[in-house]
């Protein structure tokens, strides 16, 4: 792969965001820039450091990460956090490139973020 995946996660639980601070941490060809506990933080966060994929949790107090993803633009890899199913439908509609249900296995972990590389692999080799 051409360069290494920046990720932000944003996610109101601080055990959430250990969770996945670890599983990021396991992978390679992804690299965490930072974590935020609310919608708001992580806004100021994607506009400051630009990463290609962040991990959104969806029910957070003051703003969903479904009304965060629609703020954030295209350009912005989603793969949703979530502990509610009922919300996967909402969160493909706003283009999510997947949707992890809580608690997070790591082998689960792995697929979206193998999707996210995928997508990127296609970026550099159109022909993929």
């Amino acid at each position: 792969m051409a360069e290494t995946i920046k990720c932000i996660i944003i996610d109101d639980e601080p055990p959430a965001i250990k969770v996945l601070e670890t599983f990021v941490g396991k992978i390679k060809g992804i690299e965490l820039i930072a974590s935020a506990t609310d919608a708001l933080a992580g806004l100021d966060l994607i506009k400051e450091h630009e990463p290609q994929l962040v991990f959104l949790d969806i029910q957070m107090p003051d703003l969903t990460g479904i009304q965060l993803s629609k703020m954030i633009g295209e350009t912005t890899n989603i793969v949703f956090t979530t502990a509610y199913a009922q919300f996967a439908v909402e969160g493909f509609q706003v283009n999510a490139i997947d949707y992890l249900l809580k608690p997070i296995a790591f082998p689960r972990f792995i697929e979206a973020v193998e999707k996210v590389k995928r997508k990127f692999l296609r970026k550099y080799n159109p022909k993929l």
